[in-house]
Parts: C-alpha cells; structure tokens; sequence
C-alpha cells in the first residue's frame, strides 16, 4: 500500500509539474493514470467562482424481464449525493466529488451541441455513463430481471443569488442541458476497467 501511494503522488506531482525530461518520455503514462479520476485543477482558487447549484440527472430506458421496453423517471443523481453528505461527519470524496467533476469533465470536452471538442471527449462520455450506469444499478432502476438497454442525462443549473449588498442582477430561471440518449454496452459495466 506504502508502494502504491508513493507511486500515486510521484505521478501527481509529475502531472502538475513544468515540462521535463520524465513527462516528455512518459507523458501518455502519466496521463492515463491521472485522468478523470485524479485531475488536478485551480477552480477553488479562481478569482470568479462557480454561482451556480447544478443538478445532474438520469433517466434510463430499460428493458423489463418480461421483454417491455419502458422508460424510468429522471433519477436526481445529484440529490442522492447531497442526501449521503448530509449529516455525515466525515463524507467520502466520492460522495462529495465524483459526479460533479464527471459533469465538469464532460462540459469542458463537449459543445453546446453535445459534440466532443478534443481528443478526451469520448473519455469523458464513458466515464459519466458509468457513474449514472452505476448509481442506477445501486438505485435498482432495471428491476427483476430487466437490464438498462440507454441512459440520458441533463444537468438543471440554478444561478445562486448574489448577496444583497451586490449590485451583480442574475437570471432566477433554471436552464437544461439534455443530452442525447446513449446506448448502454457490456463495456459499460466494465466496473472501472481500462
């Protein structure tokens, strides 16, 4: 274990580190253990924060065990993650990160129109859908005997109201982004394998 995390923080503090000899040689290594899941980026420092509460949710179209096709209700991911935090003294990181910095991972990739903008949007397609393939299998969303035949996400954003000594005037009106359905594949439920 002692190994492992040595080896973990040698590869982070490559990853952030000015371009060198090591990272030139290693690069593609270095990124593969890093992304998405350790990402490293500034937002907590940035001179203009996020004021937005957004909600990630899910709907899935699922295939019953008696051979019906129906589609769920959208599941508020990002609700369920707020309620496991709550109260919870020492939350984990997964509760309090991974689908917030999935949906962040897939925005920064992707256009308005839903289109891949870099080499890493197929990467972030494929880690989102199995977080939510994830958290609807944990939710039992397929039922007895069904399967998850696609999924569609949409995140809902809500502008936080700037304080009253602010004179910043910000739209109360919640916007949607939904994303087209995606197929869901044996890959899918790989559990995490590369």
């Amino acid at each position: 274990m002692a190994v492992t995390v040595c080896v973990h923080l040698g590869v982070t503090f490559l990853h952030v580190a000015p371009a060198n000899a090591v990272t030139k040689q290693h690069g593609r290594a270095i990124d593969d253990w890093i992304y998405p899941e350790f990402e490293q980026n500034w937002k907590l420092f940035a001179p203009n924060p996020l004021q937005q509460n957004i909600a990630v949710q899910v709907r899935a179209q699922v295939l019953t065990g008696d051979g019906t096709l129906r589609t769920t209700g959208w599941y508020d991911l990002s609700a369920e993650d707020g309620r496991a935090i709550d109260g919870n003294l020492l939350p984990s990181h997964t509760q309090q990160n991974e689908l917030r910095r999935a949906w962040d991972f897939f925005t920064a990739t992707h256009g308005p129109d839903n289109r891949p903008v870099g080499l890493r949007g197929a990467l972030s397609e494929t880690y989102l859908r199995r977080i939510v393939l994830m958290r609807l299998d944990r939710d039992g969303a397929a039922g007895p005997g069904g399967s998850v035949e696609r999924v569609q996400v949409r995140s809902v954003s809500t502008n936080v109201r700037p304080p009253d000594w602010s004179q910043e005037q910000v739209s109360d009106k919640p916007t949607h982004r939904e994303l087209p359905w995606w197929p869901v594949t044996s890959a899918d439920h790989g559990g995490g394998a590369r």
